[in-house]
């Protein structure tokens, strides 16, 4: 199993760990700063870096419920080998902002998510919602709920609490992972949004680029994509 550093502390750049498995596509460490594919999120890419030599990271990804970092060949690669990994440290942060700012998007539409996808440059929310969100409405609030600086912390609630408070999952086609007995969960300032949620964000608003631009597509009678675009 192994353990996922970035789960606590999504700012950890570089970590020393120690090879655990080799399989044909990549490599498995006993920890890992790498965030894997899922919830819309893409995976981390980066660098091993072992005896003088540098070796891509060109995606991470769940395969099989272990976290594999995918390289162009394992050939140099030994068991319970110590290597050094360093994220795409530019990339990954450029993403736990748009996935924060995800996170004020939802504080501002109340309805059930039915998708959603983040990159470096943008993000988007697919809502089931019949009417068309208000464009200028969301670039006004986002924006100032950028700008007030509002701490974003990271907490767990017990599966039970979760079971007694269906609504706080807000995603209708992806479910919080169970089986440890904890749920993660996300909370942005007082009552601005608290939710499960897996993957990486900034610790505090202010550091999310402003919204440049809002686009609002229609997806169907109950279903509304909106996306944010970002002046950086």
């Amino acid at each position: 199993m192994t353990e996922e550093l970035f789960r606590n502390n999504s700012y950890i750049q570089d970590c020393e760990a120690k090879i655990i498995d080799i399989i044909d596509e990549g490599i498995i460490l006993d920890k890992t700063i790498f965030y894997p594919e899922g919830g819309g999120q893409p995976g981390d890419n980066g660098q091993f870096k072992f005896n003088g030599k540098n070796f891509e990271i060109t995606s991470t990804s769940y395969k099989d419920k272990k976290i594999v970092h995918f390289v162009n060949s394992t050939s140099e690669f030994d068991l319970n080998q110590n290597i050094n990994c360093q994220i795409n440290w530019e990339r990954r942060f450029n993403i736990m902002r748009v996935h924060t700012c995800l996170h004020l998007l939802c504080s501002l539409i109340k309805a059930p998510v039915t998708g959603g996808q983040i990159n470096e440059r943008k993000g988007r929310l697919d809502f089931d919602v019949e009417t068309k969100p208000d464009r200028e409405f969301i670039l006004e609030n986002i924006n100032k709920l950028i700008e007030e600086k509002h701490d974003v912390k990271i907490s767990s609630i017990t599966e039970e609490e979760l079971d007694k408070n269906p609504d706080l999952v807000r995603t209708m086609a992806v479910q919080p992972p169970r089986g440890t007995g904890k749920i993660r969960m996300i909370s942005i300032g007082k009552n601005i949004d608290y939710q499960p949620c897996g993957g990486t964000h900034v610790r505090n608003t202010g550091e999310i680029s402003s919204v440049s631009k809002v686009k609002i597509e229609n997806k169907g009678r109950m279903n509304k994509r909106v996306i944010l675009e970002f002046n950086n």
